[in-house]
């Protein structure tokens, strides 16, 4: 996909079978409009943010090549989450699916219904464990707020989040 801005979505679950709730959403972004899925994460299981009382995350993260504009791309990914019937009952509270864009290329993007990079992805240890096995995986060194995500990651708590298994999400384009 030549002049395609890759871009890295993180997904979680934690009602109605999350599993295979983050497994079919790799499966829909691989078949967005004017993108490629080019790799995807592990799966891991992770604790709630915000409110425990709520069952477990599972959480990945996706890097798509895509020609859609961040906000184009945002409306994707709420179409989808609406697909899988997204409530957004409370703050942090548990939902069918989550999809959040973290980096869309090297852009810096500060508007109402988008912040690119994700304002909070580096204080997230179940965003940067994914993120840095697919940036790894790609051998795309990634920098936030000039520092390598393995600076950002090895400040923070990562003894409850559990690797599970490989995503097994072939990439294909749809351009």
């Amino acid at each position: 996909m030549n002049n395609a801005i890759r871009s890295y979505i993180g997904l979680g679950s934690n009602l109605e079978n999350p599993k295979g709730q983050v497994q079919q959403a790799l499966q829909e972004l691989a078949a967005l409009p004017l993108s490629r899925l080019v790799a995807s994460s592990s799966l891991y299981a992770t604790s709630p943010v915000g409110p425990q009382d709520q069952p477990d995350f599972i959480n990945a993260v996706a890097c798509l090549e895509t020609h859609l504009s961040p906000l184009a791309l945002l409306d994707q990914l709420q179409a989808l989450e609406q697909r899988h019937r997204r409530r957004r009952l409370r703050h942090w509270g548990p939902r069918t699916l989550d999809l959040d864009l973290l980096l869309y290329g090297e852009l810096t993007l500060h508007q109402p219904r988008l912040t690119v990079p994700h304002g909070q992805m580096h204080a997230r240890a179940f965003v940067l464990v994914p993120l840095v096995e697919v940036a790894t995986a790609l051998q795309q060194p990634i920098t936030l707020h000039q520092q390598p995500l393995e600076t950002w990651l090895s400040r923070l708590n990562t003894s409850d989040i559990r690797h599970l298994s490989a995503t097994n999400v072939s990439a294909t384009a749809t351009i």
